[in-house]
């Protein structure tokens, strides 16, 4: 445990900020999980919603610096070429 003052401080930031990401990134991989099981049980009408509400999900992940802006364009392409497939 630290003595000083900042480095106190700099310790109970940390541990609020890795809460909030690791809260941020679960909510992630949940959308992420949801749309996969709606691709599975090919519901059309239920993945569409999910698949919105997913994107919106991974860019806000971009804004808030919890993953690279490359890694979520590649996850949503990557999640919309299966809509598409599943839609075909």
């Amino acid at each position: 445990m630290p003595n000083i003052k900042s480095a106190i401080k700099r310790v109970k930031i940390t541990r609020t900020r890795t809460l909030r990401n690791a809260a941020a990134k679960s909510t992630l991989r949940t959308a992420l999980k949801k749309f996969e099981a709606a691709v599975a049980n090919n519901d059309l009408e239920n993945a569409k919603a999910l698949l919105s509400h997913a994107t919106r999900t991974l860019d806000k992940a971009v804004t808030k610096g919890i993953i690279h802006k490359n890694t979520a364009a590649r996850k949503k392409s990557r999640l919309t070429k299966k809509f598409n497939k599943l839609g075909a």
